[in-house]
């Protein structure tokens, strides 16, 4: 069996908290973080696992609004009341599981996804020196001034993007 995405169910957020330890030891959210968004959108959590096996990689996607982002490990209350498009919270893999090409294929199926549910576009904040990644899957540089002093809080390099679909 080789690694596949398939939708997050709530015994794989040990291992998604692994994950994200890992891989964003400066922007580390609390175990309810990843619970909360699993609970208000399940349709946007997938992780990366053999199986049943525990997850090495995830992603994270739901409902919001355009030019702005939830705080980072904050749990919230809900999904906006008119959101606009799906903010992409969070991609990550486990070190051992990178490199093997595997987020193109979880990138293109939140994009139809949410191309069928009829989002206009996907907004995500782009951390850890990943604006080439992003943009090689899509995605944009957006300007978001009313958004400076949130970016910050996520470091210098963090940028805020989009993908049209």
């Amino acid at each position: 069996m080789t690694l596949q995405w398939r939708p997050m169910r709530p015994t794989d957020i040990d291992a998604v908290v692994e994950v994200a330890r890992l891989s964003f030891p400066d922007h580390f959210e609390d175990r309810a973080c990843f619970q909360n968004r699993l609970a208000l959108y399940p349709r946007g959590c997938f992780v990366l696992a053999e199986g049943d096996d525990a997850a090495r990689g995830y992603l994270i996607a739901y409902p919001w609004r355009t030019e702005s982002a939830p705080p980072l490990n904050t749990v919230i209350e809900g999904l906006p009341a008119q959101p606009d498009l799906i903010y992409l919270h969070d991609l990550a893999l486990h070190p051992e599981a990178r490199g093997g090409g595997v987020t193109g294929a979880i990138v293109e199926r939140l994009a139809e996804q949410a191309t069928e549910d009829g989002w206009p576009a996907i907004a995500l904040v782009a951390v850890n020196d990943a604006v080439g990644f992003w943009s090689r899957h899509g995605f944009v540089e957006q300007p978001a001034e009313g958004m400076s002093a949130k970016l910050a809080s996520y470091g210098a390099d963090a940028r805020y993007m989009l993908r049209p679909l």
